[in-house]
């Protein structure tokens, strides 16, 4: 047999295999603090949490106190700014072109976009779990004996989760839909607004409560969900998380690279 036959393919051996989704996501998470806006955006929700809860902690009555109030309060910065942060991390390829080398290492683009959902679930994950320290402690020193201070019940919990790592995903969405960060940015939180504007009218009012983000997803974090809550919340984030992640696919996968 020849050398040529036995020799390994240029590209298969193991420094050119392509890298696996666990790399992926830690490049991706890399990125979110590698720009100033990105580590800022960071810092800001860490400190607008502990200004809330101390705010909260201070000002605040008896009812305030209880853990379940604590975490309503100390995961609200985070699910405002955490779907920014995940707007730049798909827009930043384009505004600080980047893309070209992107795609070039990982061709396959939808891995790409797969990661940066990985990384933004990471993120919210870690969010969360910062935010929940962060209500614990403040209820510890607060009011840390009483009749239902600690009381929260599991779908809850589960339900202010859900509500931050959606938003991040629907930040996600736009970014990759519009692949702009002004633009992203902008409709992201122009367009609930004009929804829940019109839903001030009396013939948008019944639709609005299926696809105004903000009215079908509040009670998420103050109430277990109905059944009909349910279909809402779905509905809605049919409409401004999965609609703009399948545009954003869509889009990543026939951008000219430029």
């Amino acid at each position: 047999m020849s050398a040529l036959a036995t020799a390994p393919a240029a590209g298969i051996g193991p420094e050119h295999a392509r890298p696996g989704l666990v790399r992926l996501t830690g490049v991706e998470l890399r990125k979110m603090v590698d720009t100033r806006a990105g580590l800022w955006l960071l810092l800001t929700t860490a400190a607008l949490t502990l200004a809330a809860i101390a705010i909260v902690g201070f000002a605040g009555e008896a009812a305030d106190h209880r853990f379940r109030s604590m975490l309503e309060v100390a995961i609200a910065p985070a699910s405002v700014l955490l779907p920014v942060i995940g707007i730049l991390l798909v827009t930043s390829e384009w505004t600080q072109r980047t893309a070209l080398v992107t795609f070039a290492l990982v061709p396959q683009r939808g891995r790409v976009l797969v990661a940066k959902l990985a990384a933004g679930l990471v993120l919210a994950v870690a969010a969360f779990l910062l935010s929940l320290a962060i209500a614990a402690a403040a209820v510890a020193v607060i009011a840390p004996e009483g009749d239902g201070v600690w009381s929260l019940p599991v779908g809850l919990l589960l339900q202010d989760f859900l509500m931050m790592a959606t938003g991040m995903a629907m930040g996600i969405g736009f970014g990759a839909a519009l692949l702009a960060s002004a633009p992203a940015i902008v409709l992201y939180f122009a367009l609930p607004m004009a929804f829940g504007i019109l839903g001030e009218f009396s013939f948008f009012e019944k639709i609005a409560e299926w696809v105004d983000s903000s009215r079908a997803l509040a009670p998420m974090t103050s109430e277990l969900l109905s059944g009909e809550q349910w279909a809402r919340a779905i509905t809605a984030l049919a409409l401004w998380m999965l609609l703009p992640l399948l545009i954003g696919a869509w889009r990543l996968r026939r951008e000219e690279l430029k």
